[in-house]
């Protein structure tokens, strides 16, 4: 494996590692504790979140990871031999498909249908508590385990793979 690949992978854990610890936040304790603001106050302050999250590093990151994901895992499919490369490929798949594609298809559509109310409408605050808040917390709970997991493949995927060249 060359120098910069295994460079790329090892920062690919930490970048999982990174995306699933803003996930982790976010359902943990930031939506629970915007659920208990008064009035529109959450919906207001998730509507500015999702306005500057397109400006700051976490979208690098998170956009990034899904191409790096896409040369890593076909690097390990074709380059590699070692069963190490499964847990690679397997890594790229989880971070796809549980992270990346679970935020197209059902974090964004929220985001935008937010995005799309008048604060001082009741519609705001029923979309927020009825179904935004439960179901965006959920798809954000499955981002978690799916950036997390993929850091844990990535990882022993590596271990794995540095261990068997160095016999």
């Amino acid at each position: 494996m060359s120098t910069a690949m295994l460079l790329l992978i090892q920062l690919s854990v930490i970048a999982y590692a990174l995306v699933a610890g803003v996930f982790l936040a976010f359902s943990d304790f930031i939506m629970r504790s915007l659920a208990h603001t008064s009035g529109n106050g959450g919906v207001e302050a998730m509507q500015v979140i999702n306005r500057e999250v397109f400006r700051w590093v976490f979208m690098t990151l998170f956009l990034g990871m899904a191409a790096v994901s896409i040369v890593v895992g076909g690097y390990a499919w074709v380059a590699l031999t070692s069963p190490a490369s499964l847990m690679i490929v397997l890594a790229a798949i989880v971070y796809l498909v549980g992270c990346f594609a679970v935020t197209v298809v059902c974090n964004v559509p929220m985001n935008e249908a937010l995005a799309g109310k008048e604060l001082s409408s009741g519609a705001a605050q029923s979309y927020w508590l009825e179904t935004y808040l439960p179901r965006w917390t959920f798809w954000n709970t499955v981002r978690t385990f799916a950036s997390t997991t993929s850091a844990v493949l990535l990882l022993f995927g590596l271990l794995w793979l540095t261990q068997s060249q160095s016999q």
